[in-house]
């Protein structure tokens, strides 16, 4: 299965950089090709949401399944969308009050193994991308605190 790791150092607590992970609703604000999400439920541990993607004509909805440990691990699980699998998971390690380490894992599968091939390398970038607008978000939120 294809995936992406990648870890970071952030001048951010980890505190803050779950918050801003665990925040799905606001993803439409910062996040490249997201264009809604919807928040269905959320206990504060567990949270079921949607979230439509696009990129010009092209929409897909993928619903995920959100668990949430405060403030270390966030996973999200994949529950129904085009792909067969697409599944991450966050990691927040404090470094201080005001510094973390974010290892960030996504594992995908498509529904045709030669798109797969075909779009993997996209996938790639595109991912690489919204790593940065998270830690753009923290810069925008968080850099004056």
């Amino acid at each position: 299965m294809p995936g992406i790791h990648e870890i970071r150092r952030l001048p951010y607590s980890a505190e803050q950089m779950f918050d801003l992970v665990a925040d799905v609703a606001r993803y439409g604000e910062f996040l490249p090709w997201v264009v809604a999400t919807r928040v269905k439920s959320d206990d504060g541990r567990e949270m079921l949401a949607d979230m439509l993607v696009g990129f010009k004509m092209l929409r897909e909805k993928f619903t995920s399944r959100v668990i949430k440990d405060r403030p270390h691990t966030i996973t999200v699980q994949y529950v129904d969308g085009p792909m067969r699998d697409l599944d991450n998971r966050w990691e927040f390690r404090s470094l201080g009050p005001h510094e973390c380490e974010i290892e960030f894992t996504v594992q995908f599968t498509f529904r045709n193994a030669l798109f797969e091939t075909l779009a993997g390398q996209y996938f790639d970038k595109a991912f690489r991308k919204m790593v940065q607008a998270f830690e753009d978000r923290a810069a925008a939120l968080y850099a004056s605190a």
